[in-house]
């Protein structure tokens, strides 16, 4: 029998998972046009009713999705204000010159990233009761697009976005505080875009595709308050974020945590001076459209087509996939050995796809990303185990703050590091995966993608009579 060559084949299922959420074809999957109609998933829409259209859109996906769309609405399209993060604009240049396209910082906001949202939010104040408003929103957006609210600034948003960053919380509470510190997140674009018809267009990377977690919602009701923002800071104000926090207790933190909150700096809603987000039910929803175009889940699934392609028998265990990284895992090594050991849950040669979003609870100073972490903390369970491969892959090409996407782990990479004096239990717990894997050359770099749809890890095993190499 011909060895089964793991490597090979886990790149096959990379560019099947990443071509299936291309951005311009996900967007055009959705959108066409007959003449004076435009079709969105279903629904029509007569041109010739709108005086105006306008694009507006926020996300590591914005230029593709914006290329697509101003393809599908040619000289009808009036104007557009598209905000992205640093480099994802190579090679994918927005053929229409209509465009304002601004890159700004991800995933700590920068000025650009205020400067983008002022203009989205200036456009959409521009809109009435007689133009149509495009939005296209992917992940990224919370940090690319930040609007400080009244009496906040950047360096407050900063702060609060490392110390919560540090402290392991989830997109879901980062996003609950964010929406309340801000006058565009949280269905407050669509209040700036109302009377106006509003049709969004969602590139998903949260897990369950939860349309007011997606880039902070802000084109959807907020089904979250104040109290709990509130809630969220409590539960992580010990560790990372008390040390965030006590770095910047006389300087802007002190602002968010002491002036909007009693003494000790937890925000509280009668500490507020702007209004709450809106909710289901509010007025400016009353002319929404909100369509999801990709996610991760068809990622994974065309990853499991393709791995059966290649003769893999293949299973997709989960997209709602959460924890901490290393915790998770312990996880994917065990589905790993049983297939390996009993051919638990598929026989070998098997393929185990699941997405999601881990997270990290940061305890050293390294460098590294969720992926990579997971990557790490799985080689060193799966240590001798032959014809096993795991690839840790952030779909939109940046796991955490490195140029990397992830990492790739078999049985053999604990010894192959520990024969170039690397230890990998001293860089786990220093959080310091970016190197490590770098020294060995298992850094997965694809570059930006141009996509984001969350992150996928494959699990392969090879036949039991090889060990899964050339």
């Amino acid at each position: 029998m011909q060895p089964f060559d793991l490597h090979a084949k886990s790149g096959e299922l990379q560019r099947a998972a990443l071509a299936a959420v291309e951005p311009a074809a996900a967007v055009r999957r959705h959108v066409r046009r007959e003449d004076d109609v435009l079709v969105v998933a279903g629904r029509r829409y007569d041109l010739r009713e709108y005086d105006h259209i306008f694009v507006l859109g926020g996300g590591k996906a914005a230029v593709p999705m914006t290329t697509a769309i101003a393809d599908v609405l040619g000289a009808r399209l009036a104007e557009g204000v598209i905000v992205t993060k640093y480099g994802h604009t190579r090679g994918r240049p927005v053929s229409d010159s209509k465009f304002e396209v601004i890159e700004a910082g991800h995933p700590m906001p920068d000025e650009n990233s205020v400067r983008g949202a002022r203009a989205i939010a200036d456009l959409a104040r521009r809109a009435t009761a007689d133009d149509l408003v495009v939005c296209l929103i992917s992940g990224g957006g919370s940090a690319l697009l930040t609007l400080p609210a009244p009496g906040l600034d950047l360096e407050d948003l900063r702060a609060l976005t490392d110390g919560l960053l540090r402290s392991g919380a989830t997109i879901n509470e980062m996003n609950a505080v964010r929406k309340h510190c801000s006058r565009i997140k949280g269905g407050q674009l669509a209040r700036l875009v109302a009377p106006a018809t509003l049709v969004t267009l969602i590139l998903s990377d949260v897990v369950g595709d939860p349309l007011d977690v997606i880039a902070s919602g802000p084109t959807v009701p907020d089904p979250t308050t104040v109290a709990d923002a509130q809630a969220v800071l409590e539960r992580h104000q010990n560790g990372p974020f008390r040390r965030v926090m006590g770095r910047h207790q006389n300087g802007p933190f002190r602002r968010v945590m002491g002036r909007y909150g009693r003494p000790g700096g937890i925000l509280t809603p009668e500490a507020f001076e702007f209004q709450e987000t809106p909710k289901p039910g509010d007025p400016a929803f009353e002319r929404v459209q909100h369509v999801v175009v990709g996610s991760n889940r068809l990622a994974a699934l065309a990853a499991v087509e393709r791995a059966r392609e290649l003769g893999f028998n293949a299973l997709l265990l989960s997209t709602y996939v959460e924890g901490e990284a290393r915790e998770v895992a312990q996880v994917a090594a065990a589905l790993a050995k049983g297939v390996r050991a009993h051919g638990d849950p598929l026989p070998p040669p098997a393929c185990l796809v699941w997405g999601g979003e881990t997270t990290v609870t940061i305890r050293g100073k390294g460098k590294g990303g969720r992926n990579q972490e997971l990557a790490l903390a799985a080689a060193l369970q799966l240590s001798g185990w032959p014809g096993v491969l795991m690839m840790a892959l952030a779909t939109d090409g940046t796991d955490g703050p490195t140029d990397a996407a992830g990492a790739v782990v078999t049985g053999e990479t604990i010894a192959r590091a520990r024969a170039l004096e690397l230890d990998p239990l001293a860089v786990l717990e220093a959080n310091d995966s970016y190197p490590f894997f770098d020294a060995l050359g298992d850094l997965l770099r694809t570059g930006p993608t141009g996509t984001n749809v969350n992150d996928l890890l494959f699990i392969l095993t090879a036949d039991e009579d090889t060990d899964g190499e050339d």
